[in-house]
């Protein structure tokens, strides 16, 4: 491709506000949205709702906190004019639900801001093999987190059994992919490395316009842990659509030998004599065994060496 032919974007040129003037008979309908929050986010929320309200009052949304419910509302107003306010503001109370300071959460009202809430709780079955994972996400005091908020100028807030991001719509889509990754058992440091390499690769405006497929690394999977054949191994016969016999029954050995036709006085005789015989058998081998003691054993011939002359 003609890189004269490619759309080109001036440098430091962003897109105009929306304005009053862009919509200036207002929304025709009041939306709403509401939000439940948990019981220790309360005092926070309390101390900074004011703030809240200020920031949401510029783009004519009315905010509501619940503290009896345990909720958080936003409405618009007959003066708001900027239709997309009721989403940002609705992603504002949730993030201020999931744990995020309004130092961050202020931001999503910007235009190149949005946000990402991760669902991670159902991604994996044990509750211990979840801990580590998560915790393998933060690193070792949240080094691992704050290399990634680098990488991909997002906020991120993990907590509970959600990830919430905040930042550019290019750095969310990274984060969901490492998020979703560390999850599936890929440790995030690949993730990291491979947007280390992107990142100074993107600087460079001759590779703008070739693959970075033989810059980026290959991380194949390695199972180290082989898997155990058994000693034995049964030979599997030939396959036959019958089931095996059916094994015999005490009653049909008794019949094939005769003993069902005897009285309970011959059975217990026989039974009996079938006791001694055994007896008989194991004395007489363990006699044997104790007789091999005395039985002397075999001497070698002498040989006689022959005298020399």
């Amino acid at each position: 491709v003609d890189e004269s032919e490619l759309l080109t974007v001036p440098d430091g040129w962003k897109e105009p506000p929306f304005t009053r003037e862009d919509n200036p008979k207002g929304l025709l309908e009041e939306s709403s949205f509401a939000t439940l929050f948990p019981k220790y986010r309360e005092a926070y929320l309390k101390e900074c709702w004011p703030l809240v309200q200020k920031a949401l009052g510029e783009h004519y949304v009315n905010a509501t906190l619940d503290l009896i419910e345990g909720s958080m509302t936003v409405t618009t107003t007959k003066k708001t004019f900027d239709p997309y306010a009721i989403i940002r503001a609705r992603d504002l109370i949730k993030l201020l639900a999931r744990s995020v300071p309004f130092e961050q959460v202020f931001r999503i009202l910007e235009d190149d801001v949005a946000c990402d809430i991760i669902k991670i709780g159902s991604l994996v079955r044990k509750k211990e093999t979840f801990i580590k994972r998560r915790g393998r996400l933060l690193g070792p005091k949240g080094s691992t987190l704050k290399a990634l908020e680098l990488l991909t100028n997002c906020y991120i807030m993990v907590q509970g059994n959600t990830v919430s991001a905040l930042g550019p719509f290019s750095g969310l889509k990274e984060v969901r992919k490492v998020v979703l990754d560390t999850m599936k058992n890929i440790h995030p440091i690949y993730n990291i490395k491979t947007l280390m390499i992107k990142r100074e690769l993107s600087k460079d405006p001759e590779l703008r316009c070739q693959s970075w497929e033989r810059f980026l690394p290959k991380f194949k999977r390695k199972n180290l842990k082989k898997r155990r054949e058994p000693k034995k191994k049964k030979a599997k016969g030939e396959y036959t659509p019958f089931p095996p016999p059916q094994p015999e029954s005490q009653v049909d050995k008794e019949l094939a030998s005769g003993e069902y036709f005897l009285k309970e006085r011959q059975r217990k005789r026989k039974r009996m004599e079938e006791i001694k015989a055994k007896q008989a058998d194991a004395i007489k081998k363990r006699q044997e065994e104790r007789n091999k003691a005395f039985i002397p054993p075999k001497e070698k011939p002498t040989v006689k060496t022959k005298k020399g002359n």
